[in-house]
């Protein structure tokens, strides 16, 4: 194998490629990517086991061939030669290297045998469908904070993407939830969607789709089995196992009972959030809200930093009622709001589950655990 191809052309993939790749490995294999260079064209791919990424690029092929080498040390050298050089990259025959030239740097990386390199790529997948990238990013941007890191939970370390109705009408709809807070948002089924399986995206996988949508303003199209998904972009294809586990009855924790409704402005909620929460400890991070008529008070106290409070107008005419919250997560629910737009709270009491959403946009809800402050 032996091309030459631009910086900039050959940084954007592998920095796509190899951030799949785990910095620690067992199986030598996995620490590698697979170039495959054919017909003036680059393929890069790398894989965890889990999911695999390939992208590719226009380059000059020479001798057209294919090699594995370092992943992370080919991204590093790359990133770190001139901006505007040009890259040769040859596999030299019989010496187990690929070497590097641009300008005046020479590199020389050792290789492994491209027969062992594992690919998760191939299957067919029998639901197809398609979303905007606008619509993907909602997705994920409004679920993903409430992902469960919890690893003993493994269920619940992912996005659970699944078909359903809402008012007699098919919806596709994502939902996460960590126990603590619960994330919902749905929009309507899209064509080619309809029999989907109900499945978990791993965390990794989401973060990983989510770097790459915001590379592109096309469209994402999506391939589904009970096992594994397939997201494809301009010239990227990422494949992703499932998490292979059953999600909770999220339905059960969303409350129906709710009666008591506080409207308050997203961007001044937020920003004194974040001013008050400056004194609570670090461990709790509590804020509580008390709430009377027209009116709607923060307040943290710690025995180490002090008290704070502020107050904001809000229209709330029900029975004056304090809950207490966790600040990060009020904060990170405020962030999926528009800043124009208020942030609505139903709620029962301190003790019960508080829902909130978006006056301005129906498609997502949130629910919040009170905590005892």
């Amino acid at each position: 194998m032996k091309i030459t191809i631009d910086r900039a052309a050959l940084l954007k993939p592998l920095a796509h490629v190899q951030s799949v790749v785990e910095r620690r490995n067992t199986i030598p294999i996995l620490a590698n990517v697979l170039l495959r260079a054919a017909d003036g064209r680059l393929g890069l791919n790398a894989t965890d086991m889990d999911m695999d990424v390939v992208e590719s690029v226009g380059c000059s092929v020479s001798e057209p061939g294919s090699v594995t080498v370092p992943a992370h040390t080919l991204y590093e050298i790359i990133r770190k030669l001139q901006d505007g050089s040009e890259i040769e990259l040859a596999v030299v025959p019989d010496s187990g290297r690929m070497t590097i030239r641009a300008a005046r740097s020479n590199f020389s990386l050792p290789t492994l045998a491209v027969e062992d390199f594992p690919s998760l790529t191939g299957d067919e997948l029998p639901t197809n469908f398609v979303l905007s990238a606008a619509d993907a990013k909602t997705l994920i941007d409004r679920t993903r904070f409430a992902i469960s890191t919890e690893e003993t939970r493994y269920y619940l370390n992912g996005i659970y993407l699944h078909e359903t109705t809402e008012n007699d009408m098919p919806v596709l709809r994502a939902v996460a939830t960590d126990g603590h807070r619960l994330a919902r948002v749905q929009m309507p089924l899209p064509d080619g969607a309809a029999g989907m399986p109900s499945v978990i995206v791993p965390r990794k996988a989401v973060n990983e789709i989510r770097k790459l949508i915001d590379e592109t303003d096309g469209d994402v199209h999506i391939g589904l089995s009970e096992n594994k998904l397939r997201f494809s972009f301009e010239d990227t294809v990422l494949t992703t196992k499932l998490i292979d586990g059953t999600f909770p009855d999220y339905e059960r924790v969303i409350p129906q009972s709710n009666d008591k409704k506080l409207l308050v402005t997203c961007r001044e909620f937020k920003q004194a959030v974040d001013r008050v929460a400056t004194i609570s400890t670090e461990k709790s991070r509590s804020v509580k809200m008390s709430m009377g008529d027209g009116t709607l008070t923060l307040s943290a106290n710690s025995p180490d930093s002090g008290q704070a409070t502020e107050e904001l107008d809000v229209e709330y005419s029900a029975g004056a009622i304090e809950i207490g919250f966790n600040s990060r997560y009020l904060i990170d629910i405020a962030d999926q709001i528009d800043d124009g737009n208020k942030a609505v709270f139903t709620m029962a009491d301190a003790a019960s589950p508080t829902i909130v959403t978006d006056e301005g946009d129906e498609s997502a809800l949130y629910v919040l655990m009170p905590m005892r402050v």
